[in-house]
């Protein structure tokens, strides 16, 4: 046995369920694997893919995984059924969520008010249904501005990419580059509008796992959340490199797409409020904007705080 291999007896299992396709969103824990960082830390990981971010919470919580890639809205609506999942570290520290459309000669849009009357697809199931009506309420505007439609996920980029639907969710780190990528080979360009720059001050997607993980194994969940990060270390500091890693494991992914996700990620990673803060810190007074939101745009129990959902005790 080489001199650095750890027993495997020693290495705890651990799965990871990536919400998604492999992407830069996820990379770090991808990376972190590649590089052996688990490994060191005692964890043998193993990241499967997953089928969107309030599937990916419900299965941390029924303990298929033991740690998620999610998001504060599906820990609320898990939590909201009776379940306990919560987040215990950020990787995107703002809101990665953005309305796309297809830039058109002399058309303008600058804010909420300029989409007045278009169309925008998501998913069924998607937050989107709530979150739009509750932001554009929150900027002055009637929530029934955007006629929102539920197409089937597989439908939403052609639709929009055929101008059936003028607008479309795009997520930095995610779908915004490979919406990008589509529309540039047909000689189209896309814009965005950030909800966070029109007041949505909500904390983005991170590291989810069950209140019985933090109970029962806080070393494990501790070993996780750091190597996780000394992954994301790894990908901001090497962009290149780390799109390499994924696709040599998943060559069906354009590895250029990858790149700009992972460039996106590194700039979600931290802002003004977590400065000075070690990696996944997650902002008090946007966490409890961010719960704020939520219930009322979901319609949740006032009961639910936003200290239920979210635990910086493995990254302090």
């Amino acid at each position: 046995m080489a001199l650095w291999a750890s027993p495997v007896a020693a290495q705890e299992k651990v799965k990871f369920n990536l919400s998604w396709l492999p992407q830069g969103s996820t990379g770090g824990v991808l990376v972190a694997i590649n590089k052996g960082y688990y490994r060191e830390a005692g964890l043998e990981v193993s990241a499967i893919v997953g089928h969107g971010g309030q599937r990916t919470v419900n299965e941390v919580d029924q303990g298929l995984f033991e740690f998620g890639y999610g998001d504060p809205i599906s820990v609320m609506l898990n939590r909201a059924q009776g379940g306990k999942t919560k987040m215990v570290g950020s990787i995107n520290t703002v809101w990665p969520g953005a309305i796309c459309y297809l830039a058109k000669p002399g058309r303008k849009i600058a804010g909420p008010a300029d989409l007045k009357g278009m169309s925008m697809g998501g998913g069924g199931a998607s937050p989107l249904q709530n979150i739009v009506p509750a932001w554009l309420q929150a900027n002055g505007l009637p929530p029934t501005s955007i006629k929102l439609l539920r197409l089937d996920p597989s439908t939403i980029n052609p639709s929009f990419l055929q101008g059936r639907v003028d607008l479309t969710e795009c997520w930095e780190g995610a779908n915004l580059p490979v919406l990008k990528s589509l529309a540039a080979k047909q000689g189209r360009e896309i814009g965005s509008l950030r909800y966070r720059d029109f007041g949505l001050d909500m904390v983005g997607n991170g590291i989810v796992t069950t209140e019985k993980m933090i109970e029962q194994k806080p070393d494990v969940v501790r070993r996780f959340v750091q190597a996780t990060y000394r992954g994301y270390a790894w990908m901001r500091d090497n962009p290149e490199a780390s799109a390499g890693v994924i696709a040599s494991q998943y060559p069906m992914l354009d590895k250029q797409v990858m790149v700009e996700q992972i460039r996106q990620i590194g700039a979600l990673e931290g802002d003004r409020e977590t400065k000075g803060h070690k990696p996944g810190w997650l902002p008090v007074p946007r966490m409890e904007a961010t719960a704020r939101f939520v219930r009322e745009a979901f319609h949740l129990a006032p009961t639910l705080k936003a200290t239920d959902i979210y635990t910086n005790q493995f990254v302090e």
